[in-house]
Parts: C-alpha cells; structure tokens; sequence
C-alpha cells in the first residue's frame, strides 16, 4: 500500500480548522482557574462538544474527599477511545486546569480572541490548545480510509497544576487505561523526552508572640525564619556545580515562592511558614534531596530557644526519564514533524515537570509534543496575554495524525 503523504493528511487536517479554531475558543471560554480548582463543569463542556462529534466520552470524577484533600473543588477525567482494530493503544493526553490569569492582559483572558493569526486566553497555550490538536488528529485518521491496527485514547485530564495524581495518576490507578504509548502535550519545534523532578516543601517556624514593647517575653519566629532563608539560600548556591548528564535540563534549582506570617506590626511572629520549590535533575534520588533540605532547616534553628520547625511535603514529582519503547514514539514524530516544519525537530529535555512522568511511573513510554511556539516565553504561558499561532496549531495536528498513522499502520 502507498505511503500516507503530507498533502493526503494535510488536507483532511484543513478541511474542518474552522471547526477545529472554534472547538478550541470554545475550551478557552470555560474557565478552570487552578486554584481553586473548580474544574467539572469544563470537562462537561468538553463532553458536549466530543459528544457533538459522535463520540462517546466516558466520564471519571476523582472522589470529592480527594478533591478537597488536595485543596481543590471538583476535576472529573475524561477518556475517548477509538478502536480500529487489534493493536498497540497509544494514549493522547492534555490537561484542562490552568493558573489564574492575574492582572495586565490587553485581551480578555476567557473569550479565545483571534487576532494577527493568534488566538489569546489563558490555557491557549498550555495546554487547551492539546485537546485541540489531539482530537483534530484523531479526526483525520478517522477520514484517512485507510485500514488502522489499534487504538487511540484520548486522555483529558484537570490535575496539572497540582502535580498530576488526581490527573492521569488517577486514570492509570484505577485500572480505566493501560497503554501501550501515551503522547502528552507539548510545543510545536522539540520533542521532550526528559524533565526535570520537583519537590515542594512546606516549612512553618513556631516561637511564641508577644509585645512588641516587650519582646524579650516571645519568641521570635520570623528572626528563626532569617535564618532558615540564609541556610537555604547557602545550600543553593551548592547547585551551579552539579550539572546533568542530559542536554536541555542543567542544574537544581531552589526557589522560596511564598513568605507568611505574624499578627501585626506590634507584635513579635509567632508563626512563619515558608514554601519552596527544589527543582530535581533526572540523577538525583528524591528521598536524597528531601532528607538533605529537611536537615538544612532543622541545623538552622538548632540551640533557639523556643522555637520548633516543622516540615510537610507538599508535591513530590519524579523526573521524567526515558523508557524502552519512548524511541520509537519520538522518531515517528520528529520525521513527520521535520517535514512538516521544514527544519530539524530534535528531542531534547525540560527543566521544567509534568503530569507526563505518570506515564512513564506506570512503565508506559511517554513523550511530550503538541501546539506551540519554541518556548514557553513566547506563548507567555502563565502570564498576561498567553497565545498561540493558529498556524502552528494547524500543522501540529497534522504532524499528530501524521506520526499516529505511521505507528498504527495495519
């Protein structure tokens, strides 16, 4: 049989990119601000539109008690399966939840405005735009007629900013999905088939409060705090000299994000608590960096009278490394990608983590690659005015569907 050219996917791709723009502005217009994570009613405005497709979605909601345990309000899962036949299962997944859009935007952040070729809102980009290109694919395989041998699934999932584990940790542990390949979102110009891991920790400094006209009768945790920051920031300085062995990932990182504390300006701390993010390199052991942080803190405010430090994780996101299996995923889609880009799409790495490391937990090859620009930068992912060249929309679907037709090939 012929091979499947680029004009043949090509043209199947654009003949519904209206219909494929308009299902995306649509996603764009349901806000799923994470917090507070109210982000049911999304996925059942996804449903509609799938279902107005013909298929049929099946719905997991995350049991509420999980929910609100992980300080959030509701995520109902999503998976779609299109069988054409016996063979590998090759999952699509992309995340709905979103951070807020916070101030500066010169459009508005939920209406999918379309201007110079770009269409603007929050998730756009990151990673909306990915159920878009998933489903788009999907679609044209559906128009290929050309026999298939497999399935695809696609995965919409509502867990990304909180680590992923009532996202697809929550579909591959409860037995709903087990596949053979799982493909996550990405940008448009590399292949990730690494990322760095992510440990977020929770420190509250407990003293005594007091008078400020008196406060030798307290004990002062944000003086103990002080010296939590300089051990921590000492530690870090430790990192510039462990480099990774993988290209794109670099070195640890440390970052205190959020201070709070105390009661008012006359009165001595008597409660600080501090959180921090220590970005991981696929070499370190997790239980390694947890340990050395949690003695950092404690030797810092060793001998203060008063004082007791606690420590609670707040995330712990494994690096994403290769499996057996993930090759040949990548090279499908950068040999389809480099032709449709006309320029080399390498495989490279992230120092960034993602919800696609659950996969790979779970001994499913993973790799990550969708709609996007070169870098998160320039799609202004997280901050005002995120956006996404329609352009490279188009020709990430049809690298999608591209890429899957080779590897489902009957």
């Amino acid at each position: 049989m012929a091979e499947i050219t680029q004009q043949t996917i090509a043209r199947l791709v654009e003949a519904r990119f209206e219909e494929e723009v308009a299902f995306l502005r649509e996603l764009v217009r349901v806000p799923t601000d994470t917090p507070p994570g109210d982000n049911a009613p999304h996925a059942e405005r996804t449903t509609a539109l799938l279902e107005g497709m013909g298929y049929e979605v099946e719905r997991y909601p995350v049991p509420i008690a999980r929910v609100h345990a992980a300080g959030l309000v509701s995520i109902t899962n999503l998976i779609v399966r299109r069988r054409f036949g016996p063979g590998l299962t090759i999952a699509l997944n992309a995340h709905g939840d979103v951070v807020p859009p916070g101030e500066g935007w010169s459009k508005p952040p939920y209406e999918g405005v379309v201007e110079g070729g770009r269409m603007y809102g929050r998730g756009v980009a990151v990673s909306k735009s990915d159920f878009a290109t998933y489903t788009f694919a999907l679609r044209a395989l559906e128009a290929l007629g050309r026999p298939l041998a497999g399935t695809i699934e696609l995965h919409f999932t509502y867990d990304e900013e909180f680590g992923g584990l009532l996202g697809p940790g929550h579909l591959l542990a409860s037995g709903a999905t087990r596949p053979d390949f799982a493909l996550c979102a990405g940008f448009s110009y590399a292949v990730v088939t690494a990322h760095n891991g992510c440990l977020q920790l929770e420190v509250t400094i407990n003293g005594t409060s007091a008078h400020a006209a008196m406060p030798e009768t307290g004990h002062d945790a944000l003086e103990a705090a002080v010296r939590v920051l300089g051990a921590l920031y000492a530690e870090r300085a430790g990192y510039a000299s462990m480099r990774s062995g993988v290209a794109g990932i670099g070195s640890p990182t440390l970052t205190v994000g959020r201070i709070e504390g105390g009661t008012n300006t006359n009165v001595v701390p008597g409660r600080v608590a501090l959180r921090l993010d220590r970005r991981m390199i696929p070499e370190e052991d997790p239980a390694t960096v947890e340990g050395r942080l949690v003695s950092v803190v404690r030797q810092a405010v060793e001998g203060l009278p008063g004082i007791t430090v606690e420590v609670r994780r707040l995330l712990l996101a494994r690096a994403l490394g290769p499996l057996p299996g993930q090759q040949r995923l990548s090279d499908a889609i950068r040999k389809r990608a480099a032709a449709v880009f006309a320029e080399p799409i390498p495989a490279t790495a992230s120092p960034l983590y993602t919800d696609a490391r659950l996969y790979a937990e779970a001994g499913v090859p993973v790799v990550l690659y969708g709609a996007g620009p070169r870098s998160i930068l320039e799609a202004n992912a997280k901050r005002a005015d995120e956006n996404l060249l329609l352009d490279d929309l188009r020709r990430a679907t049809i690298v999608v569907a591209w890429a899957l037709a080779d590897l489902l090939a009957a």
